[in-house]
């Protein structure tokens, strides 16, 4: 990326008449480069990232925060969530999550956040909505929502019956369909490695999703189904625990991102949190060193890997997406590749790098504040001092000074 240098006289001018928020004194950890910018001043005006000068260079206005030299990165994107309240989202909102993928709520509850809060009726991070679930056994809330999928309540079985439950999302106007192509991890009382969806019922979805120009994730833990999806056409497996490098390999070469929710994975192991159950203790036990193995090889091969929580931001949650990121370093990431996998690399799965995921002019002003180097040490990304949400200051940790 190249930088785009302005002189004040020529910022005054084309800023006049619209309320001009100027971060100063900043890092900048812009998401596309190497190294942090050092000394740099950031200018939003009307949501949106006008500028990025030098501080020397900084336009007066109406609004202006001295960093003092901490870090300024791009809002986070959570890859994987399932939020399905306002509370939920002002507690993702105020740990630096900006952009949230949500990956299946019952009764349309993230198309109805989405919508509240693209009308700003709401605090929230953007939504990416995916509405139900698409899978062998539907959620009985389904039923309720679209009394005419009731002859699929013992089971979809069949192409046409899961084209059919796809149609039902999209008729509701979600933005990603979901796919369930294993059985869960999360369960005591199934078997994450067991295949659920052929792959002709795996093109069907994706076929009728892409006649409306919507992608599709797929859940996998087990490689049978992991690779089913891939060659179906989904766009990105989630988990993929068990997957082999043979099938990492094909996701390199089609273009297939890695969404593999690895702190999520060790919160199986631990007491609380969002499981709390001595099989899935011992389950977890196992789970994790393969999924950072498959991790590490997916690194190794090319595969695009996003960050995600797999989490609701709940009262009993001990999640957040920084522990994801941290997960990945440990998974031979480099601190800058896991920082992407939460900022750019995340908005280009989600296709909307355009607007958001990295510090460049005109990107939405989506933007986080930490006191130290996250690249020298990953664990200064839990502690967020600030958050910007479409140009709006939605958390202001920076000083606590008394006039």
């Amino acid at each position: 990326m190249r930088w785009v240098w302005f002189t004040a006289g020529v910022l005054v001018a084309a800023l006049a008449g619209a309320q001009t928020i100027v971060l100063t004194n900043a890092n900048v950890i812009d998401g596309i480069n190497d190294a942090p910018a050092m000394g740099r001043a950031v200018v939003i005006r009307d949501g949106r990232i006008a500028a990025i000068v030098s501080t020397a260079d900084a336009p007066s206005a109406e609004v202006v925060h001295n960093l003092r030299g901490k870090y300024l990165l791009p809002g986070l994107i959570d890859g994987h969530a399932h939020v399905g309240s306002t509370r939920q989202l002002r507690k993702a909102l105020r740990t630096g999550v900006t952009t949230i993928r949500s990956m299946g709520t019952d009764n349309y509850v993230d198309i109805g956040l989405r919508e509240l809060a693209e009308k700003g009726v709401i605090e929230s991070p953007e939504i990416l909505a995916a509405g139900y679930h698409v899978r062998s056994h539907l959620s009985e809330a389904i039923f309720i929502n679209d009394p005419s999928l009731s002859d699929l309540w013992s089971g979809v079985h069949g192409a046409e019956a899961y084209r059919r439950v796809a149609a039902a999302n999209l008729e509701r106007g979600v933005d990603w369909i979901k796919i369930t192509s294993t059985e869960r991890a999360g369960l005591p009382d199934t078997d994450p490695r067991k295949q659920t969806m052929t792959l002709a019922e795996i093109e069907a979805v994706v076929d009728e999703a892409a006649n409306r120009g919507v992608p599709v994730a797929s859940h996998a833990h087990g490689d049978e189904g992991g690779r089913a999806a891939v060659l179906g056409g989904v766009r990105s497996i989630e988990h993929g625990t068990y997957l082999s490098e043979e099938t990492l390999r094909l996701m390199a070469e089609r273009g297939t991102y890695l969404v593999p929710t690895v702190a999520v994975v060790q919160d199986l192991m631990d007491a609380g949190g969002d499981y709390d159950d001595p099989v899935l203790q011992v389950r977890g036990r196992h789970m994790l060193p393969r999924l950072m193995e498959v991790v590490r090889t997916g690194h190794r091969l090319g595969v695009s890997i996003v960050a995600a929580t797999d989490t609701g931001y709940g009262p009993d949650s001990t999640l957040t997406l920084q522990h994801d990121i941290e997960m990945l370093t440990k998974c031979g990431l480099s601190p800058m590749e896991a920082i992407q996998a939460a900022t750019r690399v995340a908005a280009e799965l989600a296709g909307i790098e355009d607007r958001t995921g990295s510090i460049q002019q005109g990107l939405e002003a989506d933007l986080i504040v930490v006191d130290r180097n996250p690249l020298e040490n990953i664990l200064s990304l839990q502690d967020v001092l600030m958050v910007v949400n479409n140009g709006k200051v939605v958390l202001d940790r920076l000083s606590f000074a008394l006039e």
